[in-house]
């Protein structure tokens, strides 16, 4: 495998980050701080509450950061390497990510329309939810190579998910492996059959040490990980620090070429007789975008779930459509 296929020239790691809310400060804040950018600017139609947020993630100590980082216009989104597009209504107490999908559809409209005034290169990663439903778009929009417009998917849902699993069994998460596929929502599907802990299946390692590992195990960790957005923001109003983590790490494989697996969206092809639509599956991430979808062997069960996913995401793409 050739995961170098689809690379683009890195240039001077500059970074556009679309619309300043928590997720997209928070971003700036995690990719300053990591010194993953060069240069960093946040773009959003509240100019006032723009130039705020850059300027308090500029007044942090120098040398925890030298990223050059700013608030900016569309303009800037000329020769940015990576562009990460969060603009969009968040989720309210009670709705679902696909609530969101008319509404925020427009949005991304106006935004893709706004970006490939000024577009030369680099990497389109959507953050905005329903994130498959606008990666999906916004691919589409922008006519781009496949994979260059991808979107962060179920990776923030297999890292809840590796959370779970560990605080499950009182271990640490470097040792525990696994992805969450399908919708990043509550179609979301956990690959159980693929989920070790140092190496060993997860159902041998329980076997070893005497811990319960059964269907309503597994049912509890996946609902617990599925419900885990709707809890903090139940809690807080939003959520904004872990996607900004995950993010993070996606640009300094990216920025960095530094590639990695993770599961995340975009538009899938790969299937004969059926029409194109973008979910998660587990992905080669690296300078240029996904470079490499995995073709990962699933147990029969999980790749049921896959197309009622599938199917569901058709059914949305065809109302956000109509």
């Amino acid at each position: 495998m050739d995961i170098y296929k689809n690379i683009q020239s890195i240039g001077n790691r500059k970074v556009a980050i679309i619309g300043a809310g928590y997720v997209g400060s928070s971003i700036a804040y995690a990719l300053a701080l990591k010194d993953i950018a060069r240069e960093i600017v946040l773009i959003d139609i509240d100019c006032s509450k723009t130039k705020g947020e850059a300027e308090d993630i500029r007044h942090g100590i120098p040398s925890m950061g030298t990223s050059d980082l700013y608030a900016g216009s569309y303009k800037d989104c000329k020769d940015c390497d990576l562009i990460i597009i969060t603009a969009g209504r968040g989720r309210k107490p009670g709705e679902t990510r696909l609530d969101l999908a008319k509404e925020n559809t427009r949005i991304m409209s106006n935004v893709v329309l706004s970006i490939k005034r000024y577009y030369t290169h680099g990497v389109i990663m959507v953050v905005s939810n329903p994130v498959d439903i606008l990666t999906f778009k916004c691919a589409q929009w922008m006519g781009l190579t496949h994979g260059t417009v991808f979107g962060t998917g179920c990776m923030l849902d297999t890292s809840r998910l590796v959370r779970t699993i560990a605080d499950y069994l009182q271990i640490s998460t470097g040792v525990i492996n696994g992805h969450v596929i399908g919708e990043h929502g509550d179609r979301q599907i956990p690959v159980w059959s693929n989920v070790t802990v140092a190496g060993i299946p997860i159902s041998e390692y329980c076997e070893d040490v005497g811990i319960e590992w059964n269907e309503d195990v597994r049912l509890k960790l996946a609902v617990k990980t599925r419900d885990m957005g709707s809890d903090i923001i139940k809690s807080k109003g939003r959520t904004h620090y872990g996607i900004a983590t995950c993010v993070c790490h996606l640009a300094d494989a990216i920025l960095n070429q530094r590639p990695i697996i993770e599961s995340v969206t975009a538009p899938i092809e790969w299937e004969e007789n059926n029409p194109v639509y973008a979910l998660s599956v587990p992905s080669v991430v690296g300078p240029g975008g996904i470079v490499q979808r995995v073709r990962e062997k699933w147990n029969m069960s999980e790749y049921e779930e896959f197309s009622i996913a599938r199917d569901k995401m058709l059914q949305v793409l065809r109302q956000v459509e109509d």
